[in-house]
């Protein structure tokens, strides 16, 4: 991956190479943002544990459960604790409502669709991270912890909290451990033209829905980059039969005579790579025209 900082903003930004050879343009989290979304999710945990804890509290109280209820209370707490950034991260495919608030996302660091072995192993280190050093400094004396504990605990939190201020990815130990990488939500612009003789109003001409970009995958993508990059006589007609068979696939309305199938196929291949490389972000691949995977996972 290489670094590329844009003049005024100081954004950064990482080249990925996925598995397929796509190369995905994303824009590194800064720091304060990352963690105004953690700030944002702790408040709304916090919130979540008080609601549940009293609403258990008061239920087993009127029916006389007292100590039920504690054990209850305890358990939500645990379950909040423990799976609050895990579920979201896993249904909003690497966002929680923090994340989602301020843009950010979590993606795989090499390009691959966020698992959900990645998303598990990065929020179980938070654990290590955060609620285990600070259970430890804010426990008391009356626990057995002695000042000493309490100030390696601090120490540990300080070190780890500050961990992404001191990697030039803005990594975090859960980062490290699962492979992965926060990430402003992605606007993915399009590579540069391989046709280098290709004028702005023929690429411009031609408007692709979604519906005609999902008939076609990773696979006949790269296809079609094979027959524009290749500029033999044979290509050129393999390039017409290619471009009348995905007219027919796509039902477009419109005639696209000889000499301008070239510019239709660039146009074609520009929208299919900025739809894929969309749902590649997104934690969705599409190998080939025959497949409905969802995140990865056949149907």
């Amino acid at each position: 991956m290489s670094i590329k900082k844009l003049a005024s903003t100081e954004r950064q930004m990482r080249e990925i190479l996925t598995p397929e050879g796509v190369t995905l343009k994303v824009e590194l989290a800064q720091t304060g943002d990352r963690a105004g979304a953690v700030l944002i999710d702790l408040l709304l945990l916090f919130v979540g544990m008080i609601l549940g804890a009293l609403g258990i509290g008061l239920t087993t109280g009127f029916a006389g459960l007292g100590r039920f209820g504690i054990i209850l209370i305890l358990l939500l707490l645990f379950l909040f604790r423990n799976f609050y950034f895990m579920f979201f991260e896993l249904k909003w495919q690497g966002q929680t409502p923090g994340k989602r608030r301020l843009g950010l996302k979590v993606i795989d660091r090499f390009g691959r669709p966020l698992s959900s072995e990645a998303i598990f192993a990065r929020n179980m280190m938070r654990e290590i991270e955060i609620f285990l050093p600070m259970g430890i400094i804010f426990s008391g004396s009356a626990t057995g912890v002695s000042g000493i504990m309490q100030l390696f605990a601090l120490i540990w939190a300080l070190v780890l909290v500050f961990l992404p201020t001191m990697n030039r990815d803005h990594l975090r130990a859960g980062d490290l451990v699962a492979g992965t990488l926060v990430v402003r939500e992605p606007r993915v612009k399009l590579a540069a033209d391989m046709l280098s003789g290709a004028e702005d109003e023929e690429k411009s001409a031609y408007s692709f829905t979604v519906g005609q970009l999902e008939l076609y995958g990773i696979y006949e993508l790269q296809m079609l980059e094979d027959l524009l990059r290749n500029q033999s006589l044979e290509a050129a007609a393999k390039r017409q039969t290619a471009g009348q068979t995905i007219i027919r696939k796509i039902d477009w309305p419109d005639r696209v005579t000889h000499g301008r199938m070239d510019a239709f196929l660039q146009a074609y291949y520009n929208a299919l790579r900025k739809h894929l490389e969309g749902k590649l972000l997104m934690g969705t691949r599409k190998e080939n025209k025959f497949d409905k995977d969802v995140g990865g996972r056949k149907n």
